[in-house]
């Protein structure tokens, strides 16, 4: 699969590059977290949301809105799901890392074709954002040891949600606060909404 960079203006439909705001205090504070062989994901952590320019994110890239600062990390090749939100997620590159990403705009009666699917580097130090548009999900491994991800979202999402009965089609991809989550059927789990078509899409 190309993999390409989120500098190519290819990138430009799914987020951009965040330039001028030093988070080196969050990319240090990764530091004490665990990256296991499986993946691991933590809505928000007390040490990372006291670092400094946690502020300085709330202010400029969510205009003052409450956010929680947490970390996908761990090792991973496959694309297994995909999912949105209804505001832009920023990541923080702390390894390279490698995103498998689409467009919510090619989901056609609750299926998304996989052969859709992009795949774009983010090197270590780098800070984006993922447009609310953009399916994303855990990012893959781009180098030995694993990878580690710094996930910035609104503050709650992610977190457990009371089931109701759907009233459309979308709320049947509805799994957490927040998150709309479509699954491939190799890595369905009870509750998730089966809607990736196509091959599971791995890298090797």
């Amino acid at each position: 699969m190309l993999i390409q960079k989120v500098t190519d203006a290819s990138f430009v439909k799914y987020g951009k590059v965040i330039e001028g705001l030093d988070v080196s205090d969050i990319i240090e504070a990764m530091g004490a977290t665990p990256c296991p062989d499986h993946v691991i994901y933590v809505p928000g952590d007390a040490a990372l949301e006291a670092c400094k320019s946690a502020a300085d994110i709330e202010y400029t890239l969510y205009g003052g809105m409450p956010i929680q600062i947490g970390y996908c990390n761990g090792n991973n090749k496959k694309l297994n799901g995909l999912e949105y939100h209804r505001d832009s997620e920023i990541n923080i590159a702390v390894t390279d890392l490698i995103l498998l990403i689409g467009m919510e705009q090619d989901i056609v009666d609750g299926q998304y074709d996989t052969s859709k699917v992009e795949a774009f580097l983010v090197p270590a130090g780098t800070t984006i954002e993922v447009y609310a548009t953009t399916l994303h999900y855990a990012p893959c491994t781009a180098v030995e040891g694993g990878f580690k991800c710094v996930v910035v979202l609104p503050k709650g999402t992610n977190t457990g949600l009371e089931k109701r009965e759907p009233k459309c089609l979308e709320d049947k991809m509805l799994f957490a606060r927040n998150k709309w989550l479509l699954v491939h059927p190799e890595a369905a789990a009870p509750g998730q909404f089966v809607g990736l078509v196509g091959e599971n899409i791995t890298l090797d």
